[in-house]
């Protein structure tokens, strides 16, 4: 079916035929074909459960642009990551942009409603975002969407992120029956089952556009699940380093998949060293302008940083969730534009961004996992990265290869992943942390009014379709009590009632465990003065803060630490010997807390990660988080009227969003200075904005790191004001 009598037989622009057969695409894919068969550009909803590059995002595509172009109609694009919203929106905006079509990106601040949101007809957010517009009763949202196109919904099975999703998705069918839902997946074992949940048609399928072959390497031969065998006459020393040469020198590229962070740099590192002697002159040149960006990505360079630079100066890369963003953004660009020919990554990378390579190369397939030790991972996640490979107008096949450690292995590979089945996916909504949260939104963003309406709704989720409502329903009203208890909800009668405390915790976004944990921290904070300790361990108290790994070597410092600021802390501290759990909890929450205040204090982050074992991305997701927890303390801080606490929260806050010192806060409220050149400008002898004010650019260009560019943009911002960097 070819793309044009697609557009001729909806009445959608010419234009888009052209806009597409500019990137090659004239015909559609069988499995695109039967998704049109089978209503898809007629509003029917539609689970698309078929393999990476096959399509489905395209057959969504047409059923947004109809929607838009013909009937006026606003879409919502729902993905699970950030990276995965800025890739998509790039590519709606480009391709889409030129027909008019208003493209836009959500995937930020959860304490704003935003309607000017509403002026976009394609809407790209995480459903973290979504979420939380529809408790902020962005009454455009749930009236206006046409389309919701639900990415990676096999997702729904993750613990940390199905719940928002399957809750956000029942939502939108309460609020709207109409609209027209797109869920798109890879093959997973019961699609059946999510498409008779969402009242969708079905369309499975395992074509590919490139073929794939998946085999297990040993000895130098791939044995693949066709009954082929290919031998691979490179040698390089190693069976990870020989299959990725091989690849490179046949003209392709690789994604090599390891267990660790550690691994992942270990391998980048020797398989760099065999892959520089396959790079041309020019990319040669052009890897050397993408290794500077990596290493200057923070500004000030960490060993890591100059790691990875190394390597892509020599065409391999290193990625995990260490790595800043922005470093990660650029690998994965460069390795798009085929100038890095391996990229060797933990498993994140697997479910995250769309990186196709000739060959991907699986050698850790298994996982330690308390209390059993190492385990095969699971069939899903083993499907996610094989079906990398295959590289669209470019391969003539991919190839998904194992790494063997023995003959007794070789079987035992093929029918543990090669043959096997993935898992079923499973609704992870029925525990009580995963419900608090929806069950409050709920009852806040008026939603529901009582308990039969709240347990009707549940009884639309995917945990009610698999399970029935009874386990719902008994978690529900262990929430309600305690929702009763905390003072977030009362009852009248059979209603629901969202009191003032419990409409700001819905709003602000975080877990009602964590507002309790703040709101009773925060009122300690009335009978004594905070320190900057008290508060950061405040925050990492609660449960919405991911908290460091405790290692054996930390247990006698932090103890220490523990008894020397026991005073500071507005949490009482668990007895060591009747509640060893809690305690231990306790010295991980000091440990993040301690974490923070060196980042506050400007050390080196090779200092940081020295200490603590983690990545420049770690320390932002910690700190972005611990930002959010504070603007939330803050917020709740003068709910209760608690004003001893506000000046200190409001501080703190800047200089967690900033990782500096509190002498730094005027300057890097200017936009382009951060932590390194906040410091480059107070040791020059500019501290206060007045002082740049005084300034020539010439004098601020000298300064180090500060340059030509941000010198001008300094006197501009300088000029009328300066642009305020801060939420209060």
């Amino acid at each position: 079916m070819k793309i044009e009598e697609i557009c001729g037989d909806h009445k959608l622009p010419n234009q888009i035929a052209q806009t597409l057969e500019k990137l090659g695409i004239t015909t559609l894919y069988p499995p695109q074909v039967d998704a049109v068969k089978k209503g898809a550009l007629d509003g029917k909803n539609l689970v698309l459960a078929v393999p990476t590059a096959s399509g489905k995002t395209l057959v969504a595509e047409f059923c947004m642009l109809k929607s838009v172009l013909r009937e006026g109609g606003k879409c919502l694009y729902i993905v699970p990551l950030r990276a995965l919203a800025s890739e998509k929106y790039d590519e709606f905006k480009e391709k889409y942009g030129p027909l008019g079509v208003k493209v836009g990106i959500s995937t930020g601040d959860f304490d704003v409603a935003n309607p000017r949101l509403a002026r976009y007809d394609i809407l790209v957010a995480t459903s973290e975002k979504v979420d939380s517009l529809l408790r902020h009763r962005a009454k455009w949202l749930a009236d206006v969407v046409s389309v919701v196109v639900l990415d990676e919904v096999h997702l729904i099975d993750d613990p940390g992120r199905g719940p928002t999703l399957e809750v956000l998705t029942a939502r939108f069918r309460q609020v709207n029956p109409k609209l027209q839902i797109l869920a798109l997946s890879a093959t997973v074992k019961n699609a059946d089952e999510i498409a008779e949940w969402l009242g969708a048609e079905l369309v499975k399928s395992d074509w590919r556009p490139v073929p794939l072959r998946k085999g297990v390497y040993l000895d130098g031969k791939i044995k693949f699940d066709d009954g082929s065998k290919r031998a691979v006459k490179v040698e390089a020393g190693d069976d990870l380093r020989t299959l990725a040469v091989d690849t490179v020198q046949e003209g392709g590229q690789a994604l090599v998949f390891v267990s660790t962070r550690r691994s992942a740099q270990a391998a980048a590192t020797l398989v760099a060293r065999y892959v520089k002697g396959d790079l041309s002159p020019g990319e040669r040149e052009q890897l050397a302008a993408v290794a500077k960006t990596v290493e200057g990505a923070l500004g000030e360079p960490t060993r890591a940083c100059r790691q990875l630079a190394d390597c892509v100066r020599q065409g391999a890369a290193f990625h995990h969730a260490g790595l800043h963003h922005a470093q990660r953004k650029t690998v994965e660009d460069a390795f798009r534009k085929n100038l890095i020919k391996v990229i060797c990554a933990t498993p994140t990378l697997a479910a995250g961004v769309n990186l196709p390579s000739r060959r991907t190369i699986i050698r850790d397939y298994r996982r330690y996992v308390e209390p059993f030790g190492l385990v095969f991972i699971p069939v899903l996640e083993f499907h996610q990265m094989a079906g990398r490979a295959g590289r669209p107008q470019y391969d003539k096949y991919g190839e998904a290869v194992l790494i063997a450690k023995g003959e007794g292995e070789v079987k035992a590979l093929f029918e543990e992943f090669i043959r096997a089945e993935p898992e079923r996916i499973t609704s992870k909504l029925a525990t009580e942390p995963a419900l608090r949260t929806h069950v409050l939104a709920s009852i806040a963003a008026g939603y529901v009014g009582d308990v039969d309406g709240l347990l009707d709704f549940m009884g639309h989720t995917f945990f009610a379709y698999q399970y029935g409502t009874s386990d719902v329903g008994r978690v529900v009203q262990l929430i309600l009590d305690f929702l009763e208890r905390e003072g977030m909800i009362r009852r009248q009668g059979k209603l629901l009632i969202a009191t003032p405390f419990g409409e700001r915790v819905s709003r602000l976004y975080i877990d009602p465990f964590s507002a309790v944990v703040l709101r009773d921290g925060i009122r300690g904070i009335a009978a004594r003065e905070p320190t900057v300790l008290s508060l950061l361990h405040l925050i990492c108290h609660t449960p919405d803060m991911g908290l460091l790994y405790l290692r054996e070597r930390d247990y006698s410092d932090l103890e220490l630490f523990c008894l020397d600021h026991a005073d500071e802390l507005l949490i009482p501290i668990p007895d060591e010997r009747r509640e060893l759990e809690k305690f231990e909890y306790l010295l991980a929450e000091l440990k993040t807390a301690q974490m923070l205040q060196m980042w506050i204090d400007e050390a080196w982050e090779d200092d940081i990660h020295e200490r603590f074992g983690i990545g420049a991305g770690d320390i932002r997701r910690s700190a972005d988080t611990a930002e959010w927890l504070l603007y939330a303390a803050h917020e709740l801080a003068s709910l209760f009227k608690v004003r001893p606490a506000l000046a200190p929260l409001r501080k703190l806050h800047q200089r967690v969003r900033h990782g500096v010192k509190e002498e730094l806060l005027e300057l890097v409220q200017l936009r382009g200075i951060g932590r390194v050149r906040g410091r480059s400008l107070f040791r020059a002898g500019y501290r206060k904005l007045a002082d740049i004010e005084r300034a020539t650019e010439q004098e601020l260009a000298r300064v180090p790191h500060v340059g030509v560019e941000i010198a001008r943009s300094l006197k501009r911002q300088v000029k009328r004001g300066g642009e305020l960097a801060t939420k209060f």
